[in-house]
């Protein structure tokens, strides 16, 4: 299986438990690696024969700007399903990153990664 990857999607997003992750929102960072056979795209050099990644971005984004969830795991499985949506993907990986996640310590990243497929 081939692999299209998108990586640093940034997108402010209102999702957490506490009420002012809810009101004043934050900042999520998003990869996405798409599973799929491109080589009938890459035999024809043809865009409607693979994914079009600069719609999947668009969607993913739109994704975590929409409604907010509690959860890291929700919006990552949210995700993880408008891009299967798209015909050619078989599988898709997300890491979402919460690097503004409200934790009383040092910290560098908050991470969650799924993996899904059509099976």
């Amino acid at each position: 299986m081939d692999r299209v990857a998108l990586r640093g999607l940034r997108a402010r997003g209102h999702h957490g438990v506490f009420p002012h992750e809810r009101e004043e929102g934050q900042t999520f960072v998003v990869d996405v690696v798409l599973g799929l056979d491109t080589s009938r795209a890459a035999a024809d050099d043809d865009l409607a024969k693979t994914v079009h990644y600069g719609i999947v971005a668009e969607e993913v984004v739109a994704v975590v700007e929409g409604d907010p969830v509690d959860l890291i795991e929700t919006l990552a499985e949210r995700i993880a399903q408008q891009c299967l949506k798209h015909g050619g993907v078989l599988e898709v990986e997300v890491t979402l990153h919460k690097p503004e996640a409200p934790i009383t310590v040092p910290f560098d990243d908050v991470t969650i990664t799924i993996t899904r497929s059509r099976v």
